[in-house]
């Protein structure tokens, strides 16, 4: 029986690989592979020293940096399960997701210590001798370079599957409480593989980390580069300023970058000041975890000329689902590409909530686009808490004679006004391509008539007024769709998730 080696236990092949080639990088400090590996044994027979084994848990509050990397290799060549923290969350999230994991240790950087300080005593599970702290010493925290200090470099004595859980890592919670996703090695082990062959990525390639090592995103991308003998530079992911990270690109001579669409407007926003950046060392580009309108994908492929863009849809509990390939980016505007599960993965329901048998597909799409609801067949040891192994992300989509799939809508978005449908992101799409709006939400607001009103929440990039907003929709939607009220905020008011998304819900629950 075939047998793949996880992101750690590579870890040992690429430092005799690629005993030359710079593993991790940041702003300071530069590891190559054989003493990255060297610094993950003392790391993990140091994690190991503290009684902890394999299957139990280590929660991690920590930014991106190295050291956040170190732990993901060291809990794959322990078997010890990692369960990362959103750093922006507060104490009381934070104690629910360390006790509702059952860890046994906890790792923080020494700026969130704070936060922990206050809910330690609430952690039941943690020994006292296992809170560690990465930086500053903090008291009643062990130094994480003590723990590496004291311990072998030699490979740890553990036997690890393929099959064996090696993240749990908990959702954003945004319609409730995070649940808990359980992610194998075999499952992060052949994204790396189908990453590195769909994108065409090789042991040469530099990846920019910017966005958080607390999410899923990340750990399918990153650290594919880790998997294949590349090269990855780290930056926190609380500091994308635009200009610094176009000065890295060609500092580092980074060839490919995962971002958010709001990344994406932020550097095409300074483009007219950058322009000095040498950014040819680009060759690929991934976007997702957000809609991304039709305008920023051409902008962003005129600003990156000759780039190979990519574009991703995917989830924590079914990972990636389907990615929109470069040949198809002008040809398949608004699409975020075809499925890439096949459809023996996929339960359909129509936009009436019926199921469809999968002989009914065929039919009903060739009378048009049809716009259903997907749920995903989850293989085991991937979701907890789903019933009979079967997820459903909540968006609505529909699917065009080519197979190809473009989002409508999340289906808690979808705005019922006088009977009508209407889907925010149609409206985004269109308010959002006003040269002076630099992002927008459309949501619903309570109305005794039409029982509910469409609203857009604008941040603008230069000065506009609702006339001008009002005006720019008139001759471009239907009037049942266009808002009827509107508000202008700061980027800073816009609720969104760790990975960008706009929180919706949180809007809807601030202005109705």
């Amino acid at each position: 029986m075939a047998c793949w080696m996880n992101l750690g236990q590579n870890l040992k092949i690429n430092a005799s690989k690629f005993p030359n080639t710079v593993a991790l990088k940041d702003s300071n400090r530069s590891f190559t592979y054989p003493e990255l590996n060297r610094r993950v044994n003392r790391l993990a027979n140091g994690l190991t020293s503290l009684g902890l084994n394999k299957g139990d848990k280590v929660a991690v509050f920590m930014e991106n940096s190295i050291e956040i990397v170190e732990i993901f290799l060291a809990t794959a060549k322990t078997g010890i399960v990692m369960v990362p923290i959103n750093f922006r969350l507060v104490g009381k999230e934070v104690a629910y997701i360390v006790d509702n994991s059952d860890a046994r240790a906890l790792i923080v950087d020494d700026e969130f210590a704070p936060v922990i300080q206050e809910i330690k005593a609430d952690l039941q599970h943690i020994p006292a001798e296992n809170f560690i702290v990465v930086g500053k010493a903090v008291s009643g925290f062990r130094s994480y370079d003590q723990v590496m200090a004291s311990a072998s470099d030699h490979e740890p004595d553990a036997v690890v599957n393929p099959e064996d859980t090696w993240i749990l890592i908990y959702t954003s919670g945004t319609t409730g409480k995070p649940k808990g996703v359980i992610r194998s090695h075999e499952s992060h082990i052949a994204f790396y593989l189908i990453n590195a062959i769909d994108f065409g990525f090789s042991h040469h390639d530099v990846c920019m980390n910017v966005m958080p090592l607390c999410h899923i995103n990340s750990t399918f991308f990153t650290f594919t580069f880790l998997y294949i003998g590349g090269s990855v530079y780290i930056h926190p992911a609380r500091s994308f300023r635009a200009e610094e990270i176009l000065q890295i690109i060609e500092r580092e001579k980074i060839s490919f970058i995962s971002l958010i669409p709001t990344h994406y407007n932020l550097i095409l926003s300074v483009c007219d000041t950058a322009g000095t950046c040498d950014v040819s060392s680009i060759k690929k580009l991934l976007c997702s975890s957000a809609p991304v309108r039709k305008s920023v994908k051409k902008a962003i492929m005129d600003f990156f000329p000759g780039v190979a863009l990519y574009e991703g849809y995917g989830s924590t509990e079914a990972g990636i689902v389907t990615v929109l390939k470069p040949e198809d980016q002008l040809r398949k505007l608004g699409s975020i590409g075809y499925e890439s599960l096949g459809t023996d993965f996929i339960r359909i329901l129509d936009e009436h909530g019926q199921e469809v048998e999968q002989g009914q597909v065929g039919e009903l799409f060739s009378k048009g686009p049809m716009l259903f609801d997907r749920y995903y067949k989850l293989p085991e040891k991937t979701a907890s808490a789903f019933q009979n192994g079967w997820f459903s992300a909540g968006d609505m989509a529909r699917r065009d004679e080519d197979g190809f799939y473009e989002i409508v809508d999340r289906k808690d978005n979808m705005i019922i006004t006088g009977g009508e449908h209407v889907y925010p992101s149609e409206i985004e799409e269109i308010i959002g391509n006003h040269p002076d709006v630099f992002d927008v939400a459309v949501i619903s607001v309570p109305d005794d008539k039409w029982g509910e009103l469409v609203m857009a929440v604008v941040i603008p990039r230069n000065p506009i007024d609702e006339k001008v907003i009002m005006n720019w929709c008139k001759e471009k939607m239907a009037g049942y769709k266009r808002p009827k009220k509107i508000a202008f905020i700061t980027p800073e008011d816009m609720p969104r998730t760790g990975t960008g998304k706009i929180l919706h819900r949180v809007l809807r629950e601030r202005y109705s």
